[in-house]
């Protein structure tokens, strides 16, 4: 399960969503992201499901590893599934002891699912699409206008790349500890939750050894390489913005006009 995480993986290419600028990619995300909760009606998630679609076919990243990225929260989905069905009041479908389904419950939760679906496939696009380097100019160039308010842009975007870039890491860190300790007579899958979590406390002593020594690492390597922070940086490749992410731009913009009309002045649902 821990190798299905793919959040933080990048997948080389050369589509239109690769040859994107970052800072289009992350604007866009957030303003996707804004849009899936402007959606209300049927009309307005089909309309989001086909942006959706269309985005992961034009970033060229097979589809099966797209839905892997699903694969780890499934629990939480269908947790938020559940709890919508049994708390809605509505036309009641089925009883189940003290619980009580509903029709509009049934609609919520899939309508809420729907979303944290949406929400995990455009941020899963969004790493799978872009380089961790990239990304992190991408995200130092947005944060730029706020250095005159003292944040540290440089060391804020740089900070947050390499959290996300060593998440694969990190996973594939702790799927070897676990078959280290399994190996050893460790049992991580039988008992209850309570059993479960006191078996995973012998795991985190040498993941976080394992952490602690990487970070380690990687800060002397950064310090041979003469790394000194922001200040007077220069890059190999300065980000431009390019026609494309003026169309990219404007699809989205015109999404989120769209959902905005579905929402205030049409009623579909």
């Amino acid at each position: 399960m821990l190798t299905d995480i793919t959040l933080g993986q990048y997948f080389p290419g050369s589509s239109f969503l690769h040859r994107l600028d970052p800072r289009t990619k992350l604007v866009g995300t957030v303003l996707f992201v804004a849009g899936i909760f402007l959606a209300e009606s049927y009309a307005s998630y089909g309309l989001v499901t086909a942006f959706a679609l269309l985005t992961v076919f034009v970033s060229g990243v097979p589809v099966r590893l797209v839905l892997r990225s699903i694969r780890p929260l499934w629990i939480i989905i269908l947790i938020t599934l559940l709890i919508h069905i049994f708390s809605t009041p509505g036309k009641v479908i089925y009883t189940l002891g003290p619980l009580t389904a509903t029709l509009e419950g049934v609609r919520q939760g899939a309508l809420m699912a729907a979303r944290l679906i949406f929400l995990i496939v455009m941020s899963s696009l969004l790493t799978f699409t872009t380089s961790p380097i990239v990304l992190t100019d991408g995200i130092e160039r947005l944060l730029n206008p706020f250095r005159r308010f003292g944040l540290p842009a440089h060391e804020l975007a740089m900070m947050m790349t390499i959290a996300l870039r060593f998440i694969p890491t990190l996973l594939e860190e702790t799927d070897r500890i676990m078959k280290a300790q399994m190996a050893r007579g460790a049992d991580f899958t039988r008992g209850n939750i309570v059993k479960r979590a006191k078996n995973m406390v012998p795991l985190l002593v040498p993941l976080f050894i394992s952490a602690f020594r990487r970070a380690d690492e990687l800060a002397v390597a950064m310090e041979a390489r003469c790394y000194r922070g922001g200040e007077n940086r220069t890059r190999m490749k300065e980000l431009r913005l390019a026609a494309r992410d003026g169309v990219a731009f404007a699809v989205v913009l015109a999404l989120l006009a769209l959902l905005g009309v579905l929402r205030w002045n049409v009623p579909l649902s």
